[in-house]
């Protein structure tokens, strides 16, 4: 009888694309129940990733932009908060060139199809709902840090093209 390794006690299911490795990625998870933000924390630890914590959307835009901080590659976002909602938060990140790439995915227990049609406004990139389904969490988590990680690379590239054109643009002025 073989077994599946994916299943076996201690080990994680496979998620999305494996060729893709998180570790080291920087994930911010911002929620003002400390149950949620450790419950989000223990799903995310067998992925190797640094989690960040706030516990109130603006102490989230202060870490974000707090330069002695890493900047997060992903923010895991509650909507309803005390001080500034998730909405909000999600629109300051989104509106700020600074933060506007960093995927934010709202976890929220709000299902409405309002609510939903308010975090898109607000520039969300994902929605997912609570109760939080630990192997959905860790596939949309790993998709969400494949693409800023393309993206990344996308735009290290076009640098690299618009310095290589400025090259060659001096050398052909120097004829």
């Amino acid at each position: 009888m073989s077994t599946n390794p994916a299943s076996a006690p201690g080990t994680e299911p496979s998620t999305a694309d494996d060729s893709f490795d998180p570790t080291g990625s920087i994930i911010l998870v911002v929620d003002d129940n400390e149950q949620n933000v450790e419950l989000l924390q223990a799903y995310l630890e067998s992925m190797r990733v640094e989690v960040l914590t706030a516990f109130d959307g603006a102490e989230a835009l202060s870490l974000i932009a707090d330069e002695a901080k890493p900047t997060p590659d992903l923010v895991l976002l509650d909507v309803m908060m005390p001080r500034m909602s998730g909405f909000e938060v999600c629109r300051k990140l989104k509106n700020d060139p600074a933060t506007a790439n960093i995927p934010v995915m709202m976890v929220t227990a709000l299902n409405e199809l309002g609510d939903i049609e308010r975090g898109v406004e607000a520039g969300t990139d994902e929605f997912l709902s609570k109760p939080v389904n630990k192997l959905e969490l860790l596939t949309r988590v790993r998709s969400l840090l494949k693409s800023r990680k393309l993206a990344q690379q996308g735009d290290d590239k076009d640098a690299y093209i618009r310095d290589l054109e400025r090259m060659l643009e001096q050398t052909r002025g120097v004829d």
